[in-house]
């Protein structure tokens, strides 16, 4: 069983930065892939990005070039840095952890950007 908990969401001005940070009970060595996903009010859970154990990353198309994956494996520790943040990236964003048979999610942060 692995907790997952998001911590770094806020209120922020556009073009403004923030950081997310996933911390995991056990080890995020072990998952196949972490990942940020974010969900905006009536709208369908998405994929931002994701991180396999070997450190390569990809990106949603509406975040690429301007959010980055990285992770930290002594710290258990997954960050998303967000940079160029748009009214439109204003949703909770969520943090999991991905086996070959089971996904672990956390509870979710709320980021919301301002005009």
């Amino acid at each position: 069983q692995v907790q997952l908990v998001e911590s770094g969401g806020g209120l922020v001005q556009a073009g403004g930065s923030l950081r997310l940070s996933c911390a995991a009970s056990g080890s995020i060595f072990s998952m196949n892939y972490m990942a940020w996903h974010r969900q905006a009010p009536g709208k369908q859970r998405e994929l931002v990005a994701y991180i396999t154990s070997g450190g390569a990353t990809n990106y949603g198309v509406s975040v690429k070039g301007r959010f980055t994956i990285s992770r930290d494996d002594a710290k258990n520790t997954v960050y998303l840095q967000m940079d160029s943040l748009k009214p439109e990236d204003t949703a909770v964003y969520y943090c999991a952890a991905v086996t070959k048979i089971l996904t672990y999610w956390g509870q979710g942060t709320q980021v919301t950007v301002s005009e």
